[in-house]
């Protein structure tokens, strides 16, 4: 990390907290499979986790940091508090509350949580702005019908850009035929718009002093059973977890 964008960050939590920071330590850290993450460390002894991507990224952390606020304000389920998001120089920055997430934890409250924030819920199928998951970015302009979101917000813009990158004929004629039967999967089915992590495979939850914690959402108001069946992704989750949100 350059100095000059080193100092942007300490201006940043500055101008955020309200109070001098200035980092005596910095540590690299897992910023995700597209972020680069660093901890800093203050002289005073308070930490902050900076992800740092591409300058024209600054708007996927400005989503990103709007969807923890979203998460956090439903007071289900711990979240790292955003701090600040900019810019300096070739590079876009996050700032993050730090959070011990070495430790273990309970997969059944986990569960319990997600449940719990689950039943937030808004009038339409959405969100009030665009984000992404991953580097893909993901549209979230609201819709009243789940599958009319389903269909037109997820899997046509999954479609095109399989399409943008030579995927095979006869599996884009099977998502023509899918997207045009939409429906079949879904007789009498009206689920309520909840609100979702988004991006709820393992690797974005952690324990913090065994209180869970997600992070790196995709955050949008859908099917409760997205989130779950994301969760089943690179292995799933223990059989607790599951128990324990079916239960709730």
């Amino acid at each position: 990390m350059t100095p000059a964008l080193l100092a942007d960050l300490a201006a940043a939590i500055d101008a955020a907290s309200g109070r001098p920071f200035s980092c005596e330590h910095l540590s690299a850290q897992g910023g995700g499979c597209i972020n680069r993450g660093f901890v800093l460390v203050g002289g005073d002894g308070r930490r902050y986790f900076a992800k740092l991507n591409d300058a024209d990224n600054l708007e996927m952390f400005e989503a990103e940091a709007a969807g923890l606020r979203e998460l956090e304000t439903a007071g289900a389920i711990r979240v790292p508090r955003p701090v600040a998001s900019g810019s300096s120089g070739k590079e876009a920055f996050l700032v993050l509350e730090w959070l011990n997430l070495g430790g273990q934890g309970r997969s059944d409250d986990l569960g319990r949580q997600l449940a719990l924030l689950h039943r937030r819920s808004q009038a339409a199928f959405g969100w009030w702005r665009d984000n992404s998951i991953g580097s893909t970015p993901q549209h979230n302009s609201p819709l009243p019908d789940w599958i009319a979101f389903y269909r037109t917000r997820r899997l046509h813009p999954q479609f095109d850009l399989a399409r943008r990158n030579a995927a095979p004929r006869g599996l884009l004629q099977q998502g023509e035929r899918l997207l045009e039967r939409l429906e079949a999967f879904f007789p009498g089915y009206q689920p309520l718009p909840s609100l979702l992590h988004g991006d709820l495979w393992g690797g974005n939850h952690g324990y913090a002093d065994g209180v869970p914690v997600l992070f790196d959402p995709a955050v949008y108001y859908g099917d409760r059973e997205a989130d779950l069946a994301m969760t089943e992704l690179f292995g799933g989750y223990p059989a607790a977890f599951y128990a324990a949100y079916r239960e709730a």
